[in-house]
């Protein structure tokens, strides 16, 4: 998919000093400020997977401030796949850079697949929520989930018919987390392929209840 609202590459440097590629759209006044992390790049997932280019053209067109970033050891990214420890730090680097932009609008850390397991290590202070897209939520032990307990709002948009992780397991999953919803995608499995379009009115949805 290519993306039509010009995005400015940037680099981001993580606390064990890599440099990360990456890319942003950044208006003046941004309507909403969402970082997204991409799937799994052991099975080819990068900033431009389908899911990540999606939501970061929607969100840009409408306005929003929007942040996306390969992991360490992925295209441009310095450093070496470490199976989602030093990625977490990739995380909150790209959360980081955008809060500061200082615009005065929710920051919400989203993500996809194994991007969406890595955000939820992630509890910084300056985000307002998390929109995670088909999470396995096995990517690391339940404990290292940050997020699980914390107040702040979780929407885990979950495809219907996904392969690893379906509505049914992943509620049971998230039953004793705190301020969490599953919101099924119909007709979706875990790729989402000819269903993005349903995330778009999701992160919509999402943003406006913030």
């Amino acid at each position: 998919m290519t993306d039509d609202f010009g995005p400015t590459s940037t680099t981001l440097t993580t606390g064990d000093g890599l440099s990360l590629e990456a890319q942003w759209a950044v208006p003046d006044k941004p309507r909403s400020s969402v970082v997204i992390c991409h799937p799994h790049p052991q099975h080819g997932g990068n900033m431009h997977s389908l899911v990540v280019s999606t939501l970061f053209t929607h969100l840009a067109a409408a306005g929003g401030a929007v942040l996306r970033f390969n992991f360490r050891g992925v295209g441009r990214s310095e450093g070496e796949h470490d199976f989602g420890e030093g990625e977490q730090l990739d995380v909150r680097a790209a959360v980081e850079a955008m809060a500061a932009t200082n615009h005065q609008c929710p920051l919400v850390l989203a993500g996809w697949s194994f991007g969406a397991d890595l955000a939820l290590t992630c509890d910084v202070p300056d985000l307002a929520g998390w929109f995670l897209v088909a999470p396995p939520l096995r990517v690391l032990d339940a404990s290292r989930l940050k997020a699980a307990p914390d107040p702040r709002p979780k929407w885990l948009a979950v495809p219907e018919r996904d392969q690893f992780n379906p509505p049914d397991q992943a509620q049971a999953t998230i039953a004793d987390w705190t301020n969490a919803e599953v919101h099924p995608v119909g007709g979706a499995d875990h790729f989402l392929v000819g269903r993005t379009d349903k995330l778009n009115t999701l992160v919509d949805e999402f943003l406006a209840s913030l």
